[in-house]
C-alpha cells in the first residue's frame, strides 16, 4: 500500500525503537538462562517449540478439575510492544477511558463512532496461569490492540489518529476466557500480519497503568493471511505479505509456537482465532 510519509516515518521509529527493548529484555533473560527451550521444558516437564518453527506447542483445554496440561504448559514470550501502544507509555492512553473494555472493538468510541472496516474476526483467547501448571487465570485483564485493513494504527496514523477502534480490554471468565469481535489486520511493509496484547493482574491494574504480567503479540496464519488479501479489500496488503516470512519478522523469527492463532471459517462469512495464553503469573 502507499503509506502516508509520517506513518512510513513512524514504522522506521518503531523498528529502532523496538529492538533495543526486545534485545534488552532477551539478553537479560539469557543471562538468567530462562529462555532456552531446554530451560522451558525443564520447568514444564514437556517440549518447547523449536525456534524459527511453525510447529505450534499447544496447552490442553482446562480440564474438569480447572487444570490445564503441565507437560504441554510452555509460556508464551515476551515481546515489543511497538511504537503504537495507546496504553500511555508511548503517548495517548486509551485504557483510562470510559468505554475501552468491550467485547466488540470494530467500532470507536468517545467522540467518534466510526467503524473499521474488514473481514470478521473472533478472537477468542483463554488465559493460563503457567506457574500453575496452566490452570485457568480468571479475573485478569488482557488489553489488545491491531492496525485496521489499511494498516494504520488509530491514535497514532494520519487519517485514523482521531479514533480508538480495534482497541479494547476484556476480563477473563472462571475458565480464563476472553473474546472479542474485530477484524482481520492489514498487512503493512516489514512485519507478518499479527495482533498486539498486554496482560494485567486485574482490571484495576490495567487502568491505572500497573505493569503488564506479559506483553506479546499474536500470529496469524500464512495460508488464512494469503486469502484474506487476495479475496478481500485490503490495499496493497496482498503485495506487502508477499515479501514477507515468519522466519524474517523481527519479533516471530525466533520462534512462534506459542503464539499462532488457530484460525477456522472463511474470509467472506467470517474468521475465528483461538489461542491458550499461558502468563507467567
Amino acid at each position: 500500500m502507499n503509506m502516508p510519509d509520517n506513518h512510513a516515518d513512524d514504522l522506521d521509529r518503531g523498528l529502532a525503537y523496538d529492538m533495543p527493548r526486545l534485545l534488552s529484555r532477551r539478553s537479560l533473560l539469557a543471562i538468567l538462562g530462562i529462555t532456552s527451550a531446554g530451560a522451558f521444558a525443564a520447568a514444564c516437564g514437556g517440549t518447547a517449540p523449536r525456534a524459527g518453527s511453525g510447529e505450534a506447542s499447544r496447552t490442553s483445554p482446562a480440564s474438569e478439575a480447572g487444570l490445564g496440561d503441565p507437560e504441554s504448559c510452555v509460556a508464551v514470550p515476551e515481546e515489543t510492544a511497538g511504537p503504537f501502544p495507546g496504553d500511555g507509555s508511548n503517548g495517548p492512553n486509551v485504557l483510562v477511558r470510559d468505554g475501552v473494555v468491550r467485547t466488540d472493538i470494530r467500532r470507536s468510541f468517545g467522540d467518534s463512532s466510526a467503524v473499521a472496516d474488514g473481514v470478521d474476526l473472533s478472537l477468542n483467547l483463554t488465559l493460563q496461569d503457567w506457574t500453575a501448571g496452566c490452570a485457568p487465570l480468571a479475573g485478569a485483564a488482557i488489553y489488545v490492540w491491531q492496525c485496521d485493513r489499511n494498516g494504520d494504527y488509530s491514535l497514532y496514523s494520519p487519517g485514523a489518529a482521531t479514533e480508538n477502534y480495534l482497541r479494547g480490554v476484556g476480563v477473563s471468565d472462571s475458565s480464563g476466557r476472553v473474546t472479542f469481535t474485530s477484524i482481520f489486520p492489514g498487512c503493512y511493509p516489514g512485519r507478518w500480519p499479527h495482533i498486539h496484547f498486554e496482560v494485567f493482574s486485574s482490571l484495576d491494574s490495567a487502568s491505572s497503568a500497573g505493569t503488564p504480567l506479559l506483553t506479546s503479540q499474536i500470529a496469524l496464519p500464512e495460508d488464512v493471511s494469503a486469502s484474506v488479501y487476495s479475496a478481500a479489500d485490503y490495499p496493497g496488503s496482498d503485495r506487502n505479505f508477499a515479501q514477507l516470512s515468519l522466519s524474517g519478522d523481527m519479533v516471530f523469527r525466533d520462534g512462534w509456537g506459542t503464539q499462532m492463532a488457530e484460525l477456522s471459517g472463511a474470509a467472506d462469512t467470517g474468521l475465528t482465532a483461538r489461542l491458550a495464553i499461558p502468563v507467567r503469573t
